[in-house]
């Protein structure tokens, strides 16, 4: 199976992004760790927020509040992993091929009694 992502084009994501925001001065002083991730984490509260509600984004009131919300967190990921020097993209690409090999992944074995549920 050839690969599924091209990682270039995240890594170039990524370091478009973390350019953006040190340049807007998110970077000046050493971030905390925590404090990065519990802001992944509000993205993805206010994304579910969004949905259960059925709301369109206040800054962009022709999306959707998930998708709009959900673009956050990724953007949010991605900043964090430039700033603190992680290849989240060679990550994702190698978890997808692992996750290809993995028995709970398959859809055989997630319909099968205590297979993978919500």
């Amino acid at each position: 199976m050839t690969e599924m992502i091209d990682t270039s084009a995240i890594a170039a994501i990524q370091q478009a992004i973390h350019q953006q925001n040190q340049e807007a001065g998110w970077w000046d002083k050493p971030r905390n760790h925590g404090e990065l991730l519990m802001l992944i984490v509000s993205e993805i509260s206010e994304a579910m927020e969004g949905d259960r509600k059925g709301l369109m984004d206040d800054h962009l009131p022709h999306r959707p509040m998930i998708e709009v919300e959900l673009a956050d967190a990724a953007i949010r990921i991605l900043d964090m992993a430039a700033g603190l020097n992680l290849d989240v993209a060679g990550a994702m690409a190698e978890k997808l091929a692992y996750n290809r090999t993995r028995a709970d992944h398959q859809r055989e074995n997630r319909a099968k009694a205590r297979g993978k549920k919500y």
